[in-house]
């Protein structure tokens, strides 16, 4: 989550949804805003005491946690924006992610289909902070009540233009966004799937499938 008090935005940071560029690009921003030096200190702060002081809001953390950490005037006015990805999509990224940068949390060479599925089973939970795609995204834009509080959500498949959009709503110039971690080790999506993990992503993320139209 990215927050600017001076231009009164506020980013809602799904993993995997091409974020990290985003990031990036508002990055020049951050030191312009009066707020940000309070921010940054509360940021090292909570680092060196092992995040346990509560003054840090997480990079991938969800709207609602926006919503009740401010007030709530103060959060009714900023722009708040966010960017969703295909499900299916989504897991070959998270899987190469965690392939790449955390090959030790994978048994030995495993294949996209054992992965997917040891992470969807139900009867073996997987842990949230391996990889946080495995909630779906909608989750992360709404209130307690299913009701949608940010403003504007974006897709990976349109970034450029979406973030554009965010800029002129923001009030800053237009800007090509970073290539920031662009995969280069990964096929087309649909090649990773056979029907049966095509139908576990179905069902586990329907959610989304729902509320942004997506389709394999």
């Amino acid at each position: 989550m990215l927050l600017s008090r001076r231009y009164q935005f506020l980013f809602v940071h799904i993993a995997k949804t091409g974020g990290t560029s985003v990031r990036n690009a508002l990055q020049r921003y951050r030191w312009r805003d009066p707020f940000y030096a309070p921010q940054w200190i509360a940021s090292k702060l909570s680092g060196l005491t092992g995040h346990t002081l509560a003054i840090k809001l997480p990079r991938h953390c969800k709207a609602i946690t926006g919503q009740e950490m401010l007030p709530r005037e103060t959060f009714d006015t900023l722009f708040k924006f966010s960017f969703v990805r295909n499900p299916w999509d989504l897991q070959v990224s998270s899987y190469h992610h965690i392939k790449r940068e955390r090959p030790h949390l994978l048994e030995g060479d495993e294949t996209f289909a054992v992965f997917l599925r040891r992470k969807l089973d139900q009867d073996r939970p997987w842990q949230y902070h391996i990889d946080t795609s495995i909630t779906p995204q909608r989750q992360y834009l709404v209130d307690l009540d299913g009701n949608q509080i940010v403003d504007f959500v974006g897709r990976y498949e349109s970034l450029q233009g979406d973030f554009d959009y965010c800029c002129d709503r923001i009030g800053i110039p237009r800007q090509a966004l970073p290539h920031r971690r662009q995969a280069t080790d990964r096929t087309r999506y649909r090649d990773y799937y056979d029907e049966d993990t095509r139908a576990l992503v179905a069902a586990h993320f329907a959610v989304d499938i729902e509320a942004f139209d997506y389709e394999f």
